[in-house]
């Protein structure tokens, strides 16, 4: 799983490339080259090179500011690049690509759920727009949270971290490739960060890929992609 950048984000370019590289030699299902991204003239991305295939696991780390945030935006088809290419599956991303947004799963700062509804609730309308009707697959889903106690508490009753967890459940509804996920683990304690590994750890086993936004690196290895602190 080759990845590089050559440019730090906000910052001058360095003379030579930072490199992480993991995995093996396959064909690349995710493949970026080249991708850079301006914000108000200012570069935020810039030469950004990955190549990703099942199993394989990216952490793009950095301090507030760095890049990562963007970086997934360009990922997930919200922000398309100024420079460079995407591709999947050896086909090129274009904004609003639906093939592509059928393959993912991305998982912002904010959780995306309704603080009316219940847990089960928001996992319920999540299966929905998935195309399934939810039954069977939500009691699970929470289970591997740790949140059954709560299942049927409306959601702003929950703690930060319960809500973050509700979020994180809504990944085993909808069997996508690639999760897009932005510091997944904010606001978890302990335990819930070992529910959250063993997610992770199984989407990878199933051929998953996953591309983490972190300001922390996270046990679960991988290749990582260092984003420079904002000038």
């Amino acid at each position: 799983m080759p990845v590089r950048s050559s440019a730090l984000p906000s910052e001058v370019l360095p003379e030579s490339p930072r490199c992480a590289t993991a995995g093996g030699d396959a064909v690349p299902v995710l493949h970026g080259s080249g991708l850079g991204l301006s914000r108000a003239g200012r570069p935020v991305l810039r030469g950004i090179e990955l190549a990703l295939g099942p199993g394989d696991l990216l952490q793009a780390l950095g301090p507030n500011g760095s890049g990562k945030t963007s970086l997934l935006r360009v990922l997930c088809g919200l922000a398309m690049p100024d420079e460079g290419a995407l591709h999947w599956r050896g086909r090129p991303v274009r904004a609003g690509d639906p093939a592509y947004q059928q393959a993912l799963a991305y998982v912002g700062h904010t959780n995306g759920i309704d603080p009316d509804l219940s847990p089960a609730e928001n996992l319920r309308f999540a299966a929905r727009l998935a195309g399934d009707d939810g039954a069977g697959a939500v009691a699970p889903a929470l289970a591997a949270q740790g949140l059954e106690r709560v299942a049927h508490t409306p959601v702003r009753a929950l703690s930060q971290g319960q809500r973050r967890r509700v979020a994180l459940a809504r990944l085993s509804l909808a069997r996508r490739a690639l999760w897009l996920l932005d510091e997944p683990v904010a606001a978890l304690d302990a335990d819930a960060c070992a529910h959250f590994d063993a997610q992770l750890d199984a989407h990878l086993a199933a051929g998953g890929i996953a591309v983490i936004a972190t300001h922390q690196l996270l046990s679960a290895g991988g290749a990582v992609l260092h984003l420079g602190a904002p000038a």
